[in-house]
């Protein structure tokens, strides 16, 4: 719709997870560096998690692009099942017959195909998405999987992927064993102001666009709105070029924004109590009224918590600024005192050769035999009437 207006090869901020428009951020390139580290070292359990939104699987489906071809991966995205489920759909990923009924068999066919890949120097990865909805019975299955091994090499690695409340479900004391076998875990967090407005504009450029077609006061809005979660802002960017386009504005301003914030409803929430009161509204009366007028209270205040939460975020990011700068600067004098330290040290070293040669010039000088013209013999032990006399004629000679 948009796109020849704005100059666009494609549509930039789809919601459906694409590795080519991923923007590794530095929380999505620690967590990248981990995930691999985990897969290439041969970890056994490795765990990533994120709220929803935030990249998680389109950061997997970019690594998968890089190490598919040297390994064998599994990825499960149905988690709404029982252990024995688990297994076949396992076994079909693996493009495995499933006996529907039969555990045993189920797992014993897993356990030939992996060593089988051991035998070939595959190695093989199960990747569990959207983790949090295994039941603790299926998670313990998932535990006995990594049990499978030949000899000290791990036959499976395992990577599960969540939402936080997985981490919390994994602290549960029937699952400790499972959660001591994590060797990698990442909790990949929402981006901050500055990188939602890098975020917009590594997207818009990888279609041809302007990367500075949302003005900063636009994206302020986009980020207060989605907190920094990619998901979020995809739909507001998306929403506000459609609406831009609909009034042929070459720019997305503030104004566009706030529109697509009030047609789509800043609180979502608010509008779903409102549609949970219907019933009660439509009886009308003093009890609708009133509880019409608390859910405009309560909107209010939501509001304003927004904008506070908002104000401490970037409040928040201007803090780190500052700290960097301040670590910078820390950084700066330390290395000028360093270098004058080096400077002292250098002409102290200087000083000490000189010192050093001139000791040893004092040591030869003192070892030499006695001048020529001198009364006193070069070898033996002079007599006290000799020193006598010679101080004698000494003190005659200078006066």
């Amino acid at each position: 719709m948009y796109e020849k207006f704005y100059g666009l090869s494609e549509k930039p901020f789809h919601i459906v997870p694409n590795p080519h428009f991923l923007y590794l951020s530095a929380k999505h390139q620690h967590a990248l560096t981990y995930l691999e580290y985990g897969i290439r070292e041969g970890m056994g359990f490795i765990l990533l998690t994120g709220e929803i939104g935030t990249g998680k699987t389109t950061l997997i489906r970019h690594m998968l692009n890089q190490i598919e071809a040297e390994i064998e991966v599994a990825v499960i995205f149905n988690t709404n099942v029982s252990a024995n489920q688990l297994l076949s759909l396992i076994l079909q990923e693996f493009e495995l017959e499933a006996d529907g009924t039969d555990k045993a068999r189920n797992l014993d066919r897993i356990y030939q195909f992996l060593i089988q890949k051991y035998a070939k120097r595959s190695r093989v990865l199960l990747i569990i998405d959207e983790a949090q909805n295994l039941s603790d019975e299926v998670l313990e299955e998932v535990r006995m999987l990594s049990n499978l091994q030949a000899d000290d090499t791990l036959l499976l690695q395992i990577m599960l992927v969540g939402q936080p409340e997985l981490k919390a479900k994994l602290k549960r004391p029937g699952l400790a064993q499972l959660t001591q076998r994590i060797a990698v875990n990442y909790h990949l967090m929402p981006l901050n102001r500055e990188e939602t407005g890098i975020y917009i504009a590594s997207r818009l450029e990888k279609v041809g666009g302007d990367p500075e077609l949302f003005s900063p006061e636009a994206i302020d809005e986009i980020y207060r709105a989605s907190n920094g979660t990619p998901r979020s802002i995809n739909l507001l960017c998306d929403s506000a070029l459609v609406y831009g386009f609909a009034d042929e504005l070459q720019k997305i301003d503030k104004d566009i924004l706030l529109q697509v914030l009030e047609d789509k409803g800043d609180f979502a929430w608010a509008m779903e109590a409102s549609a949970a009161a219907a019933p009660l509204l439509e009886l009308g009366g003093a009890a609708g009224a009133e509880f019409a007028e608390l859910v405009q209270r309560l909107a209010t205040v939501e509001r304003q918590v927004q904008e506070l939460r908002f104000q401490l975020t970037l409040q928040q990011d201007e803090l780190e600024k500052h700290g960097e700068g301040f670590k910078d600067e820390i950084v700066r004098q330390l290395t000028s005192q360093l270098e004058q330290e080096r400077k002292k040290s250098g002409k102290l070293l200087l000083e000490y050769g000189r010192v050093k040669e001139r000791v040893k010039w004092l040591e030869g000088s003192s070892s030499l035999p006695a001048a020529a013209g001198t009364d006193e013999p070069h070898e033996g032990r002079q007599s006290v009437s000799d020193k006598k006399t010679k101080k004698t004629s000494w003190f005659s000679f200078r006066f």
